[in-house]
């Protein structure tokens, strides 16, 4: 994943941009960078790698170094960011939120025109640079987005600096991921986190439709492009990796959280499961307010009987290799016995993707003398890799536990009865659940339903991506 935020002011925006890129942290973990524009000095870039160290460390010089009335900055999972690049557009510098999945075929098609790129280590070419390469083929930023946005099979939201110091924000096609504009005295900003700017004095202003493309400058905002009309947004920004402060479509993240854990609870009490219980915890940190409303709802205690050490490994998903965020993630883990010994659990966790770190914190809960431990997943089971946003680390389908144990069980012919499996109610469904927690030690496991997680989100089915559960968007 990744996200950016930019600010164009009648003063120094450095400041804002610093503050409001390092709100984004959360989204990844690899690459950070900033661009700035100053009548005097140009445009300004700076990139760092933050895989061993935070946003805030790595750019705590920047405003020594850059200075502008109009900046971004980004945090990338993925491609160094933002790139200067000279056109016929102008100069300027790009930074992207998506995923490019025909890049080999849009590479085809440009060098075949005798375009040219410049490939990173590895070969392979920078993400951002394709997306500039396809832009500067139009002759405005607006036909070029869109021939662009049009272009790519994936998703790409965009954020623009240019060399007149305004700033071009365009969200994807199919509005995957949010792009939001808020408001001050003095000028504008551009977020994907919509907390992000509250505590740097802006406003909502709005947030823009799928497709749409706007030009900002200090004290005015141009409609480039109108949005389209359907909208197909991520609804795992809600289960999993949206900030809880963030509302995206006007739903606040926290709050559908804590609904979410309403209607597991809710669903437990009715099948009459997982009902004598002590606590009810959160896997920290995304799963816990899911649980929370879980434990409201069934009035079972809330606790937190384990509690994550974060002074020096504070992001779980670090470092790259698997191996070692498992021995992170078991490092981070600290019992808090007089909760756990002799005690009937039930966690609740965003989702279960591998399953991997989830059976090794298990396991620790009963080496800490658990009774039962019940698992709860916010969201239904995970049956297909993303191919818009690429939020998870996963390459192949069998990296996801639900769709091996699938296989485990019925072979090949089982992926023809992925919708089944899901089904908590159908035969398939039950043995789905069952051999899970033979894996994984759990003394019961459900998945939140698909109806369930909508009626949580509150938006129309219509209007939410569920790719990765269901296989259609």
């Amino acid at each position: 994943m990744g996200g950016f935020f930019g600010a164009v002011c009648q003063h120094d925006a450095i400041s804002d941009v610093f503050f409001g890129t390092d709100y984004h942290s959360h989204l990844g973990t690899r690459r950070a960078g900033m661009a700035a524009w100053d009548p005097k000095l140009g445009l300004q870039r700076e990139i760092h790698n933050i895989e061993n160290s935070p946003f805030r460390t790595k750019f705590e010089d920047v405003f020594d170094e850059m200075q502008g009335l109009s900046a971004i900055g980004c945090i990338s999972d993925t491609d160094p960011q933002p790139l200067l690049i000279r056109s016929n557009l102008g100069t300027y510098a790009i930074s992207t939120v998506g995923v490019v999945n025909n890049v080999e075929d849009l590479i085809r098609q440009r060098l075949s025109g005798g375009g040219h790129f410049d490939a990173m280590t590895g070969g392979r070419i920078n993400q951002n640079e394709l997306v500039a390469a396809l832009i500067n083929q139009k002759s405005s930023f607006a036909e070029g987005i869109r021939f662009a946005q049009t272009a790519i099979d994936g998703t790409a939201s965009i954020l623009i600096l240019r060399d007149n110091g305004n700033l071009i924000a365009a969200r994807d096609l199919k509005g995957r991921i949010p792009v939001l504009i808020g408001k001050s005295d003095t000028g504008y900003c551009v977020s994907f986190e919509s907390f992000a700017y509250k505590k740097l004095g802006y406003e909502d202003e709005r947030e823009l439709g799928p497709g749409e493309v706007v030009e900002l400058t200090a004290d005015s905002m141009t409609q480039l492009c109108a949005p389209e009309k359907e909208m197909k947004i991520c609804s795992f920004l809600w289960s999993y990796y949206g900030y809880s402060t963030s509302n995206y479509e006007g739903v606040n993240v926290e709050v559908m959280r804590y609904r979410n854990g309403e209607i597991m609870a809710r669903h437990d009490r009715e099948a009459n499961v997982a009902q004598d219980l002590d606590y009810i915890g959160g896997v920290p940190d995304s799963g816990t307010p899911h649980a929370i409303g879980y434990a409201n709802e069934s009035r079972v205690p809330f606790a937190r009987p384990f509690i994550k050490y974060t002074p020096t490994w504070p992001r779980s998903f670090m470092p790259a290799n698997q191996k070692q965020r498992n021995q992170v993630a078991k490092m981070k883990q600290i019992p808090v016995h007089e909760l756990i010994d002799g005690k009937k659990l039930l966690f609740v966790d965003d989702s279960i993707v591998r399953g991997t770190q989830l059976k090794e914190t298990v396991d620790f809960l009963y080496d800490n003398g658990a009774k039962e431990v019940h698992m709860r997943s916010a969201c239904p089971p995970i049956m297909h890799c993303c191919k818009y946003l690429g939020f998870s680390r996963n390459n192949s389908g069998m990296d996801l536990i639900a769709r091996r144990t699938i296989v485990d069980l019925e072979g090949e012919e089982g992926l023809e009865h992925l919708d089944e499996y899901s089904d908590s109610s159908t035969e398939r469904g039950k043995k789905l659940r069952a051999a899970i927690c033979e894996q994984l030690h759990f003394a019961s496991l459900e998945f939140q339903s698909l109806d369930g997680i909508i009626e949580a989100i509150g938006l129309p089915r219509e209007k939410l991506c569920t790719y990765c559960w269901t296989g259609k968007e």
